[in-house]
């Protein structure tokens, strides 16, 4: 199962993920606490160990600015919460992961799906049990943290995505990272 730390935006977000080793990291562009400029995003990544892949999370934003992160590498997956159509996907140059509530018509072009809580981005859990068969791989989110991360593994994601969950007072917390990943990694499926 993979891991995606979202909603990184400081240095030493970036110094705790190469200590652990996530697959994936979160730059959040979208309204939000965590939000990060391309410049600032593109700084972070720059110290990003390249086994990490860097994930840019966007809300109904302007292909054209999607299209310049891709460009310019500061990521290379594109997250997208908003309202996107699959023909907005298919001009996607890189690999997409949509979003999806519990009710959501499932994203026919999109490489990943992820599956959330109805308000996205607000830690809280849903009925994992509400999840729809799909062949797609998709990533839980929402609430996931060391207290249920083995409950969210019996429904076979192809990974979970955590932001609040690795934090203390809304700053990603070392221990919490390296404490997940290690409990995610020393799981057999």
């Amino acid at each position: 199962m993979k891991i995606k730390i979202c909603g990184i935006f400081r240095p030493e977000d970036i110094i705790f993920v190469n200590e652990s080793l996530p697959d994936y990291i979160g730059f959040v562009f979208a309204k939000s606490k965590r939000q990060v400029s391309f410049l600032q995003a593109k700084a972070l990544k720059a110290k990003l160990n390249c086994q990490i892949q860097a994930v840019g999370v966007f809300v109904d934003e302007d292909l054209v600015v999607v299209q310049k992160a891709i460009d310019e590498k500061i990521i290379d997956i594109v997250q997208l919460h908003g309202n996107e159509t699959d023909d907005y996907i298919e001009k996607i140059k890189a690999p997409v992961i949509k979003a999806h509530r519990m009710g959501d018509k499932i994203s026919e072009k999109a490489d990943f799906l992820l599956f959330d809580a109805a308000i996205a981005g607000s830690g809280q859990t849903f009925d994992w049990t509400q999840i729809p068969k799909t062949e797609k791989p998709f990533f839980i989110a929402g609430g996931i943290d060391i207290h249920n991360v083995n409950q969210a593994k019996l429904f076979h994601p192809f990974g979970i995505d955590i932001s609040s969950g690795v934090e203390t007072e809304g700053i990603k917390d070392k221990n919490k990272i390296k404490e997940i990943v290690r409990s995610v990694r020393n799981v057999k499926r």
